[in-house]
């Protein structure tokens, strides 16, 4: 037997390597794991849906109850808003007094003011209705407070005249108090618009999709 070089021994392959790469396997040896190919996908998040049906019947009652309120409001601008003092001239017409009139100014201010305090508390109220919040108690809100706001006007006007009757029995130069009176529409956009204003502003900041809803 030939014996031959250290080098030629080192070069030359095992009997193992030389049978993998002719594409055989080796007695013993693990074969590769082949895995399959990776796509990768984006991950978007579930939207929460708009929930209509069932909030459908909780607005309504949201526009009733917020309606009804009109008439505390009514009542209470009816005990604040200021008379207007008049004098009976020749002719039986009521005059006003010097700088009474000012109190047109008043009593639509004051009417404001009251409708301003009644949506702060009507949006916080409703936003507080967890298991309902969304777009559909936000619309019965505002509707609510704008029925509310007419109720009140009408109400609270009625009342008005009633507290400060002027007699058939006045004479000239007599001195009477005339019920105040609202002269302008504008009033009534105070309750509604800061209804949606303060719901608006809590649904923002929630910063949640579905707003916090509990629903069972």
């Amino acid at each position: 037997m030939a014996e031959q070089p250290v080098g030629a021994q080192d070069a030359a392959p095992p009997r193992e390597g030389h049978a993998a790469g002719n594409g055989q396997t080796a007695p013993g040896a693990v074969p590769p794991t082949v895995y399959p190919p990776y796509v990768p996908t984006q991950w978007r998040p579930e939207r929460s849906k708009v929930v209509i049906k069932a909030d459908l019947l909780p607005a309504l009652s949201v526009v009733a109850s917020v309606s009804l309120l009109g008439l505390a409001v009514g009542w209470l601008w009816s005990r604040l808003a200021p008379p207007q003092r008049m004098v009976i001239s020749q002719d039986g017409t009521p005059v006003p007094l010097t700088a009474e009139s000012f109190h047109r100014f008043d009593v639509l201010g004051l009417f404001v003011l009251l409708g301003l305090s009644a949506g702060l508390v009507t949006g916080l109220a409703v936003w507080l209705l967890r298991e309902r919040r969304g777009p559909v108690v936000m619309v019965a809100a505002t509707l609510g407070s704008a029925v509310g706001a007419w109720l009140a006007m009408r109400v609270g006007t009625a009342w008005a005249e009633g507290r400060f009757p002027i007699g058939d029995h006045v004479k000239t130069l007599d001195v009477v108090l005339k019920a105040p009176r609202l002269e302008s529409a504008w009033g009534l956009l105070a309750w509604p618009m800061v209804t949606a204003l303060v719901y608006g502003v809590m649904a923002a900041w929630n910063a949640m999709d579905d707003l916090g809803r509990r629903l069972s």
